[in-house]
């Protein structure tokens, strides 16, 4: 079936508080969704940011973001008082994510809103919230843990703490789980809201017969419980220091490559288990979305690695990774599951092989079928129906600024291929979308900004780059009734 849907972050959200959530803004983005005809609405990852605010740098492959949880809701259900969200700056007068003033204010509100909760005494609630801790114990535990650890040690990561926690010296964590009992605690409760809200609003998306694509990255940070509290999982020398880490190579984009500094699993342990922790990621993502985006997918058939005391990740080199075993793996334990291939960037025979196999809908972005620095053939006169096409992802320009940055033989190509000679830099934005709906693709997804024509305001990420980035908002009046016409006309007309 033919189908539509908007890339839209969580974050990216009106809402009064400095940052997008759960909130009502977050219905009303819905309810758009829905009169403009859309099947689909994309989010990034859910998970805490961490590392440069990215939501690929998470300090959990299974928590939520606690800056996500609705404090309306809160007030709502008795756990804080509208007086206690005035004059706290959470950088709500400000058009763009201001995640210093967040960490520094946003955890304070949510710590008396915990306050309050525990006071409240047992309740149908309480029940509710000892359920999920024990449902959820495989990885809350964990989580909870290391976030207090993470407080006792300056915020730092664990490979910069003492060495008792460093290494998980089973007398040294039991003493902290002791110690920091209460803060545990805490994290726990915010994990109770944001599932329960996202739940939620989920509920309501797809009352709306609109399904939720999440992404999850293939790796996981270093500054993760994950990796802390699983060492096994990942190439790690005896004092638990990465042995390489994950990147990228050189290319058109970037001459020293992209070096990521993830931890690299340890694929041979992975297989000997029967691929358990990837089963579990996976279970968790479908307790969170309809459909996972899996970012970076080729690193499954090889991933780069770079050593750790590389500089740039130009010293790296490609390694082979468990290829179909591991989709097979998932395919005993869930069946056939609804996974995009986000299959970007350098493809290799290996690569398109693997994606065949797997049956998984592979990505194409319009921007790289008329940028000749992008290495492969994305035309879409070559398109087959099993992808998702986008005029751009998060980590791309937007259409209208990505116009500005082409050669000139590169805009010469797209007006000839597209007649588009003498029009504006706007009509060709709104030509580019008419064409990704036209293509034969399944599935074309539209990040809200090139809706929006916006320029390079709206860009949401520069890969390769630290600070600035994962911080644009929308406008509260941006998605206007009749913007939402003019999408859902589009869309009729392409049979989406």
């Amino acid at each position: 079936m033919r189908a539509s849907g908007i890339l839209m972050p969580i974050s990216s959200l009106p809402s009064p508080y400095g940052i997008g959530c759960f909130s009502r803004e977050a219905y009303a983005f819905a309810d758009r969704l829905k009169e403009a005809g859309q099947t689909y609405w994309q989010i990034l990852p859910l998970g805490p940011t961490g590392y440069g605010d990215s939501p690929y740098q998470s300090f959990s492959a299974f928590a939520g973001n606690p800056y996500f949880i609705d404090l309306d809701t809160l007030c709502e259900e008795g756990l804080l008082e509208r007086d206690e969200l005035e004059g706290v700056d959470f950088g709500q007068g400000e058009p763009r994510i201001n995640y210093g003033k967040l960490y520094e204010n946003r955890f304070s509100v949510l710590g008396l809103a915990f306050s309050r909760w525990k006071q409240q005494g047992m309740d149908a609630r309480d029940a509710e919230y000892l359920r999920f801790c024990r449902e959820e114990s495989s990885w809350l535990e964990e989580y909870a843990l290391y976030m207090a650890l993470k407080e006792r040690f300056g915020q730092k990561s664990w490979e910069y703490w003492d060495s008792g926690e460093r290494l998980r010296d089973p007398e040294t964590v039991q003493c902290r789980r002791e110690e920091h009992a209460a803060q545990m605690d805490f994290y726990r409760f915010l994990q109770f809201q944001f599932m329960r809200q996202w739940k939620r609003l989920r509920a309501y998306v797809n009352s709306l017969g609109i399904r939720i694509i999440g992404d999850i990255p293939i790796y996981v940070s270093l500054d993760s419980s994950d990796s802390w509290a699983n060492p096994e999982l990942f190439l790690l020398d005896e004092d638990r220091r990465p042995l390489k880490v994950a990147g990228c190579p050189p290319d058109a984009f970037a001459a020293d490559g992209q070096l990521w500094g993830n931890p690299l699993y340890d694929w041979d342990y992975h297989e000997k288990t029967g691929y358990a922790w990837w089963i579990s990621r996976i279970r968790r993502c479908f307790a969170l979305y309809d459909v996972v985006r899996v970012d970076h997918f080729r690193g499954f058939d090889e991933y780069y690695a770079i050593p750790r005391e590389a500089a740039t990740a130009a010293a790296g080199s490609w390694e082979k990774g468990p290829g179909m075993k591991l989709f097979d793996a998932l395919k005993r334990a869930f069946g056939k599951v609804p996974i995009i291939a986000e299959d970007l960037g350098y493809v290799t025979p290996s690569v398109q092989e693997l994606v065949r196999q797997s049956t998984f809908p592979s990505m194409k972005v319009m921007e790289f079928a008329f940028d000749s620095r992008e290495a492969g053939d994305y035309l879409p006169h070559n398109y087959t129906r099993n992808c998702v096409v986008y005029t751009g992802t998060h980590d791309n320009q937007t259409l209208l600024a990505w116009q500005e940055e082409l050669s000139c033989e590169d805009v010469a190509f797209m007006e000839e291929y597209l007649m588009l000679q003498g029009k504006t830099k706007e009509e060709r934005v709104w030509a580019l979308i008419r064409l990704t709906l036209a293509t034969v693709a399944d599935t074309a997804i539209i990040p809200m900004q090139d809706y929006l024509v916006l320029g390079r305001e709206g860009r949401m990420n520069r890969p390769s780059t630290m600070g600035g980035n994962w911080r644009w908002r929308m406008d509260p009046d941006a998605f206007t009734m009749e913007l939402a016409g003019k999408i859902r006309k589009l869309c009729q007309l392409y049979g989406r």
